[in-house]
């Protein structure tokens, strides 16, 4: 399942993963690709559809969805105006990857709810400073080994 990737600092600036980040890894980019999916949604409907973003947040997002190639805005000459969003290829093409992480949300959603309170569950048999110990010495907690593997 996994690919070879050249080794390359996760700092890089060419690195794949990192620019992947910076593209979709702010708090509302994953979720408005999310919800557009594959429909066309007018400015509206993505507001109601997203609770908590403010449109000031919703609007800087597609933007930047659109400049980066990812969304396409129609509007239509209409009094009141209408404005439309869909997903290029390229934005239909990171839906999978991010249903991926839905899916690993819903199937780990208590454990989310655990960090999201403070109170972060532990695996039965191993204490959190065990855990910690394990995780540190682990090289799969290296970011550049997900480059390398």
């Amino acid at each position: 399942m996994t690919e070879n990737h050249p080794t390359l600092g996760v700092l890089d600036d060419h690195c794949p993963l990192r620019m992947m980040f910076d593209l979709v890894g702010d708090r509302w980019t994953s979720i408005v690709l999310f919800v557009i999916g594959s429909e066309v949604k007018r400015y509206s409907d993505l507001h109601r559809q997203i609770p908590g973003v403010s449109k000031k947040m919703l609007t800087q997002t597609l933007r930047n969805l659109q400049r980066n190639g990812l969304v396409v805005r129609k509007v239509y000459p209409v009094v009141p105006p209408k404005t439309e969003y869909r997903l290029t290829p390229l934005g239909v093409s990171i839906l999978d990857p991010i249903q991926r992480l839905a899916d690993w949300a819903v199937a780990h959603q208590s454990e989310l709810r655990g960090i999201y309170t403070g109170k972060p569950s532990v695996p039965d048999g191993i204490s959190a400073a065990d855990d910690l110990v394990g995780e540190s010495m682990s090289s799969t907690r290296n970011p550049t080994s997900v480059m390398e593997s």
